[in-house]
């Protein structure tokens, strides 16, 4: 195939690339509502407006602390910014293979910057997933 015929810019796994990015960071933030939940509650008390938010307040939200939603969230979140990673890993292994070197172009601001925002995604991703993991159990008493 000539190379006129190829298309100059393609990537073909990167929408799906970037859903999983986006998707891993979405599942992860509803994840971390726990931890807010609970950060919020010590916020209160340290500014003083425990009696009057907790007139309105019977405690942290029950909603997100249920196993049924907690643990699929988490394994979602931590299988898509693993996922992300290895895609990642994968194109940087690909680029650098030998025999890919006449057709490499350097990589534009532009793409450099979508992947260091899918890497960083993935990354604080994986934080806030044991983030949870670790306090969830400390703040409710599962032990």
């Amino acid at each position: 195939m000539p190379s006129s015929d190829l298309p100059s810019d393609s990537t073909p796994s990167r929408p799906a690339h970037l859903l999983l990015t986006w998707g891993a960071l979405a599942l992860a933030a509803a994840e971390s509502l726990c931890v807010a939940a609970v950060g919020l509650s010590g916020l209160r008390v340290a500014l003083g407006f425990s009696s009057l938010l907790a007139a309105g307040a019977s405690g942290p939200a029950h909603g997100w602390h249920q196993e049924w939603i907690r643990v699929p969230l988490l394994t979602l979140g931590t299988l898509g910014a693993l996922l992300s990673l290895l895609l990642l890993w994968n194109e940087e292994k690909l680029r650098k293979n030998p025999s890919a070197a006449w057709r490499m172009k350097p990589l534009t601001p532009k793409q450099r910057r979508v992947r260091y925002f899918q890497l960083s995604a993935a990354i604080v991703t994986l934080l806030l997933v044991g983030a949870e993991l670790l306090t969830h159990p400390w703040f409710h008493r599962e032990f």
